[in-house]
């Protein structure tokens, strides 16, 4: 950094200042660092930074999926906070598993992070108690916490589910169905709150219901609604627990010539890409992925830069988004 900084003619602060955090630097200064450290070969030594001020500028982030979007856009909007706040990422997939989560923050520990972002609010016993003896500032994210030490940021699943039920319900449909797959979860509760949607209304029956803990996919919305036809021909409505197995729904319903809405009812969940362009255009409910992370991740900046964090617990809702199949 030295030899950089006598290159380019300024403090080692400086230098350090236009890598760490680059909007405080003049853009052609910047640029003209960014050169020398080019012609240079140097990289920063993020080790030996981290032992000077006692920051490592990372911060880990634990999720169930990378080929799952909810996952990517919730990452996308950390990122924006964290590039523009000179911190790093480092990424660790669950596949679902508790197990694997635990795991996998042993082993990030082991890089000091300044701070955690972690999937939902189920976790072994195990991680409850890394978070509080490493009393590292964590934010949960996609539900939110009540009354705890850390940090959340999401929506209620359980109310979201709630508020498809009661859709289907206050359309006319009465042989509601519910699918359910991956069954993690978030994914659980909001299965939960739709049957307790038809219960209150007066229409749960059980055999409507499909719960598998495949994958969730179009393909097998597909297959599943083939299935609950196939086995209850009166099944006038579905709610599924997520945007591509409804999609595949819509799909079947085409293939076999059951009319959306007028036989079949349809209702998603998270509002994909696509979810709006199947014919016809789907009805789901919509959630607030990018929001959650940029949310997030200004939580921890606010809490690592010392700032008073007046809202610990963010619940950034849910909109339900009534389309054509429903």
């Amino acid at each position: 950094m030295q030899d950089v900084a006598r290159r380019v003619g300024v403090s080692a602060i400086t230098v350090s200042r236009a890598l760490r955090t680059p909007d405080k630097v003049g853009p052609d200064l910047r640029q003209h660092i960014a050169r020398v450290c080019q012609e240079l070969g140097y990289v920063p030594n993020h080790a030996a930074s981290a032992l000077a001020s006692a920051r490592s500028q990372t911060i880990v982030v634990l999720i169930p999926s990378l080929s799952n979007v909810v996952f990517v856009d919730i990452i996308s909007g950390i990122k924006e906070v964290l590039d523009h706040n000179g911190y790093h990422m480092l990424i660790g997939v669950t596949g679902y598993s508790l197990d694997e989560e635990e795991a996998l923050l042993r082993k990030y520990l082991q890089h000091s992070p300044d701070g955690l972002v972690l999937t939902g609010i189920d976790h072994n016993p195990g991680v409850w108690k890394l978070l509080r003896t490493q009393a590292i500032p964590t934010v949960h994210t996609i539900e939110t916490l009540d009354g705890a030490d850390d940090m959340s940021v999401g929506f209620s699943q359980f109310e979201s589910g709630y508020a498809a039920g009661r859709h289907l319900a206050e359309r006319g449909y009465r042989r509601i169905g519910i699918v359910g797959a991956q069954l993690d979860p978030r994914s659980l509760r909001r299965c939960e709150g739709c049957r307790q949607a038809l219960r209150d209304a007066g229409l749960y029956d059980p055999s409507l219901e499909i719960m598998t803990p495949e994958k969730s996919s179009i393909s097998l919305g597909a297959s599943l609604m083939q299935d609950l036809h196939a086995s209850h021909p009166d099944c006038d409505a579905v709610f599924f627990c997520n945007d591509d197995l409804a999609q595949g729904a819509v799909f079947q319903c085409g293939r076999a010539g059951l009319q959306v809405p007028e036989q079949m009812g349809i209702i998603g969940f998270h509002d994909l890409a696509g979810t709006a362009w199947t014919t016809p255009p789907l009805s789901t409910i919509a959630t607030p992925r990018y929001q959650i992370g940029l949310s997030a991740a200004q939580l921890l900046m606010q809490h690592l830069a010392g700032e008073a964090v007046l809202q610990r617990h963010v619940d950034l809702g849910f909109t339900l988004v009534q389309r054509e199949t429903s």
